[in-house]
């Protein structure tokens, strides 16, 4: 047996904070696992509802990782209970700023005791705040406006308990309903979210979107600064422009405008480079006016980009085709791409079921809203319900990480559509996206792309 080091300072203070996170959350989280394992267990049907709320209140009340995996939970099906799901997916990406003496002391840390020397002013008063840090308005020596983006604290030892905790209510969950497993859905969050906190990576990924959307005036990404930024602090061009919400009652060519950025902001870099934005939530856009007209987006936060493999792109582009002419072979083929695996011709029709709600729009050659009828609230709920029945009877089946985040963008990119009651031909505007979509482009474009930007090709990334 060989001698262990002691653990250094570091690593013990690492191990303490994530021990108070542990006590923190675990109450709340370990609970509710231990509520649904005993209504299993007694075949007990009602009080989730209960349980359900009393976690998502729990949750909206705290700041760091486990306020963002509740969101991403409640958009992928049967990864929870419905009715945990329900509640969960109201939360937002808001918690109650940290004071002035918080951030002094974090810039400090970042920059140097004369950090503030370094601006020409600092607002005390963050403009938002959300799960991982909070955003303060600040401006440049030379007058530019500027956003700074500031880490909360020992956001690495909240995500090591979170995950950990997230781990045991999925382990629960399958126990129960194990239709669908969700085994590898705490690794591919928790690989998103470690990188979510190294705001140089962001930096990062900002330039690459600056880079793909540079000629496209619908389109704006902001500029870093890299003198003002570290691995906790971003700081980077002040983007003004209103609320999406607040374009809801515009009229409708402009609600359309606002669409028309929203879609090529997803599936261009998609199609292109094979990355995705995979956070659509409503406050990572605001709108941009022209002569009073809406005319187009500010595209905000890049902590939350997933790159993939060509191949994973092609098998996308290959469902479409296979759904829109009906050619089971090039389906099945796109799914096994995917690494699905042993599927039967039942899982496939289940399967089936829950591509023809993703594609749906656009696979209808015709002017019309995302899903015609159906509140935000309710989307895509009677779909996820009828594949989740599916495969209780035909499964189990084990879904892809990649499909983590993939899912959750389309589904959260559908709900910001429905919010703007968009009416637009989606199948035109998808079939122009990809027009001239060849995977050995795309690996070129890919590598070139991320050459250019200084931004690492992540290898073994499928």
């Amino acid at each position: 047996m060989t001698d262990q080091l002691p653990p250094s300072d570091d690593e013990a203070n690492r191990f303490s904070r994530r021990l108070r996170r542990y006590t923190q959350v675990g109450t709340n989280v370990g609970g509710v696992a231990a509520g649904m394992a005993t209504r299993y267990v007694l075949g007990m049907a009602g009080g989730r509802e209960k349980n359900a709320a009393a976690l998502a209140e729990a949750l909206g009340g705290m700041k760091g990782p486990l306020m963002k995996v509740a969101q991403l939970l409640s958009t992928i099906p049967d990864a929870l209970p419905p009715e945990y799901a329900e509640e969960l997916s109201k939360l937002q990406a808001a918690a109650p700023p940290m004071g002035w003496v918080f951030v002094k002391r974090r810039m400090a840390a970042e920059l140097g005791a004369e950090w503030q020397d370094k601006f020409g002013s600092f607002e005390r008063e963050s403009a938002a705040s959300a799960s991982l840090g909070q955003v303060h308005r600040a401006f440049a020596p030379d007058g530019s406006p500027l956003a700074c983006k500031l880490q909360y604290p020992d956001m690495e030892s909240a995500v090591e308990a979170d995950m950990n905790q997230l781990r045991m209510v999925l382990a629960v969950q399958r126990r129960i309903e194990p239709a669908v497993d969700t085994s590898e859905i705490p690794d591919e969050i928790g690989a998103r979210l470690r990188e979510e906190l190294d705001y140089r990576q962001e930096a990062q990924h900002m330039a690459l979107y600056k880079t793909i959307f540079e000629a496209e005036p619908s389109i704006r990404v902001p500029g870093v600064r890299h003198e003002l930024s570290t691995r906790r602090l971003l700081t980077m061009d002040w983007m003004e422009g209103g609320r999406l919400l607040d374009f809801k009652t515009r009229e409708q060519d402009e609600r359309n405008i606002i669409t028309a950025a929203l879609f090529k902001a997803w599936w261009y870099p998609f199609s292109h480079c094979g990355v995705i934005h995979g956070d659509p939530h409503l406050g990572n856009y605001t709108i941009f006016e022209e002569n009073g007209r809406a005319a187009g987006i500010n595209l905000l936060d890049y902590g939350c980009v997933r790159t993939f493999a060509p191949r994973f792109v092609q098998g996308v582009i290959d469902l479409y085709h296979g759904l829109l002419r009906d050619d089971r072979e090039l389906i099945v083929h796109a799914y096994e791409t995917w690494g699905f695996n042993n599927l039967s011709n039942d899982l496939i029709e289940v399967l089936n079921l829950w591509a023809r709600f993703i594609y749906g729009p656009l696979l209808d050659d015709r002017v019309r809203r995302i899903a015609e009828g159906v509140p935000p609230s309710q989307y895509g709920r009677k779909e996820a319900f009828a594949v989740k029945r599916g495969l209780k009877e035909k499964g189990p089946v084990k879904v892809p990480r990649e499909f983590v985040f993939m899912d959750r963008a389309a589904i959260g990119l559908g709900a910001v559509f429905l919010h703007l009651d968009a009416e637009m031909n989606f199948y035109r505007l998808f079939n122009e996206t990809i027009e001239d979509f060849d995977i050995g482009l795309l690996e070129a474009r890919q590598k070139q792309t991320f050459e250019a930007t200084g931004v690492p090709l992540p290898m073994g990334r499928s």
